[in-house]
């Protein structure tokens, strides 16, 4: 799946290579979870995303949009005697095919590749590293929309579909689901 990945960067790389290029920032609200059979219990962990990306126009509707940001994701699990939260920190890198219309919205998918940079499992206030429970790598699809504003500002949300289990041995079927909403900001305009 890395191949994959490093494939389609490369080939946006090349075909955007002549295109116009805008930068901005992110940051936002992650609703996590844990999907799959294994993921037995596992409830909704509310965390953030902060980071940057580059746009590059192929033409006045199509763009290509790498982005670098930190995702807080993991799970939690609640039963009557311990409140139990997995925390999974990601250094994500999409790269995002998008569809803009003139009015400002636009609609966005594309292969996701997380880097795990910490795990810990917190219950009744200890803290234990479990990273070397988890895959170091994390291979996710994202799916989008979101409304741009002549100024430069947005809003966006999406959806990231963990298409690699997440587990070490692999034995488990549990992988990353996340929703996103939050703001990001153009600089230089629509």
């Amino acid at each position: 799946m890395k191949k994959v990945f490093l494939v389609l960067l490369g080939a946006a790389a090349l075909g955007t290579a002549k295109a116009q290029v805008q930068y901005g920032v992110k940051a936002g609200a992650n609703f996590a979870n844990v999907i799959g059979s294994d993921a037995d219990d596992a409830k909704m962990k509310v965390g953030f995303n902060a980071g940057a990306f580059a746009r590059f126009s192929i033409n006045e509707s199509f763009k290509v949009q790498p982005e670098l940001v930190y995702s807080g994701q993991g799970a939690k699990y609640d039963d009557e005697s311990l409140d139990l939260k997995l925390n999974l920190d990601y250094l994500n890198i999409p790269v995002l095919f998008q569809y803009h219309t003139n009015s400002g919205f636009f609609a966005e998918t594309g292969p996701q590749l997380g880097f795990l940079l910490s795990a810990k499992l917190k219950a009744d206030g200890e803290s234990e590293d479990v990273k070397d429970s988890f895959k170091s790598t994390d291979f996710s699809w994202a799916f989008g929309a979101g409304y741009q504003f002549a100024q430069g500002f947005g809003v966006n949300a999406r959806y990231n579909l963990g298409l690699s289990k997440i587990e070490e041995s692999g034995e488990a079927n549990v992988k990353n689901g996340v929703f996103q909403v939050g703001l990001f900001y153009t600089f230089g305009g629509k």
